[in-house]
C-alpha cells in the first residue's frame, strides 16, 4: 500500500462551502461587548463575529443572579436587577475579595467627554474593535475586486442582521425608571455576589441609582421582536446560501469571522469598565482578601458608624455576640 499517496491530498479539489455557518456559532462576545458598552452604534455593523443573531441576548449574561446591596450610609438593603451591570460585576469580582469600583458622572465638557469615550472600555479594546471594523471594509474590497459576488451578499446580510439588533438594542436602551432624584448626596454600597465575591461600589446617590436600579433593556417590544426574529433568520438564511460561495470567497468569510471573534474576545477580556446611561463604572484599587466575612463586616461597621446594613445582609446577627461558627 502507498502511503505517502493515500495521506496526500488533492488541494485543487479543496471545497469550503459552508464556510458561513460559522455565524451561527454563540461564542456570546458580542453580548458581552453590548453590556460592557452599554449600547451600540449603527457603525459596529461593520464589526462582523459569529453570534451576530444573539445579541438580544446580552440581559442574560448575568444569569438571572439578583445580588443583593447594602447602603452603608443609610442601611436600607435592596436587590440590583440591572443585568449588565450584575454581569460586569461578576466578571471583576475574586472570590475572598473586596473590591473596589467608582461610578463617574456623565461628561459635562469637551475633554470629560473625550476622557469618558477612551476612559472605558479603554483605548486599547477601542482600538481593536475599530481593527475589526477596518477589517471588514477590507475584506468587501478584496471581494469586489475579485467579483465574489455571492460573498458580498452574505455579508451584506450579516450587516443587515447586525443594524437589525443594533436597532432593537439601541430602542430598548433608554433610560427608565430610576427612583426618586437626590443631587449632590454621596452613595457607598457593599454588594453581595455568589462565590463570595464582595463589591464596594461609590459615587453620588443618583449616579448609583442610575447603574444599579430598574431595568438595563426594557421589555422587548412587537416591533423589536420582530426586529430580533428577520435578524436571526438572514443570518440562517446566510448559512443555506453559502453553498453557491466559491473557495475563494468562502475562505474570505472564513477568515474574516474568526479574526473578528478574537479581536472582539480580546476587547472583552481587556475592558477596563463599563458604560452605562452615560456614567462610567471602574475599578480603584486592587483586591483586598479577607479571611472571613465577619471580619469584612466588622471593619465596615467600624469605619461608618452603623451596622443596620450590616444585619439586612445576613452579615451579622441582629445581637452579635461572637457566639458559634463564623464564615
Amino acid at each position: 500500500m502507498n502511503f505517502r499517496r493515500a495521506l496526500s491530498i488533492d488541494f485543487g479539489k479543496f471545497q469550503l462551502d459552508a464556510a458561513s455557518l460559522v455565524a451561527l456559532a454563540d461564542p456570546q462576545s458580542i453580548a458581552k461587548w453590548t453590556a460592557l458598552t452599554g449600547t451600540f452604534s449603527f457603525v459596529d455593523t461593520l464589526f462582523l463575529a459569529p453570534g451576530i443573531h444573539k445579541q438580544s441576548s446580552a440581559p442574560g449574561l448575568s444569569g438571572g443572579e439578583l445580588p443583593p446591596a447594602g447602603a452603608l450610609a443609610s442601611g436600607y438593603v435592596f436587590r440590583i436587577e440591572n443585568e449588565a451591570m450584575v454581569y460586569f460585576l461578576q466578571s471583576v469580582g475574586k472570590t475572598g475579595n473586596l473590591l473596589d469600583l467608582v461610578v463617574d458622572s456623565p461628561p459635562t465638557t469637551a475633554m470629560e467627554g473625550l476622557r469618558w469615550l477612551f476612559g472605558s472600555p479603554g483605548i486599547i479594546p477601542l482600538f481593536l474593535f475599530a481593527i475589526g471594523q477596518v477589517l471588514t471594509l477590507a475584506v468587501i474590497t478584496k471581494l469586489a475586486y475579485l467579483k465574489e459576488w455571492w460573498s458580498l451578499v452574505i455579508i451584506a446580510m450579516w450587516m443587515s442582521a447586525r443594524f437589525c439588533n443594533i436597532w432593537s438594542i439601541k430602542r430598548r436602551s433608554h433610560i427608565g425608571w430610576k427612583g426618586k432624584s437626590e443631587p449632590g448626596v454621596n452613595g457607598d454600597l457593599l454588594i453581595l455576589l455568589t462565590q463570595d465575591r464582595w463589591i464596594r461600589l461609590q459615587g453620588t446617590v443618583d449616579d448609583l441609582k442610575a447603574v444599579t436600579s430598574g431595568q438595563w433593556l426594557r421589555d422587548k417590544t412587537l416591533f423589536d421582536e420582530l426586529l430580533i426574529t428577520f435578524s436571526t433568520l438572514v443570518v440562517y438564511l446566510s448559512a443555506v446560501l453559502s453553498g453557491n460561495l466559491s473557495t475563494t470567497g468562502s475562505l474570505y468569510l472564513l477568515c474574516l469571522l474568526l479574526a473578528s471573534a478574537g479581536l472582539l474576545e480580546l476587547c472583552t477580556g481587556l475592558a477596563t469598565g463599563l458604560q452605562m446611561y452615560g456614567r462610567t463604572i471602574k475599578v480603584v484599587g486592587k483586591p483586598t482578601p479577607y479571611t472571613r466575612r465577619l471580619d469584612l463586616a466588622h471593619e465596615l461597621i467600624r469605619e461608618t458608624g452603623r451596622g443596620d446594613w450590616a444585619i439586612g445582609l445576613g452579615m451579622i446577627p441582629s445581637k452579635d455576640r461572637g457566639d458559634g461558627p463564623v464564615l
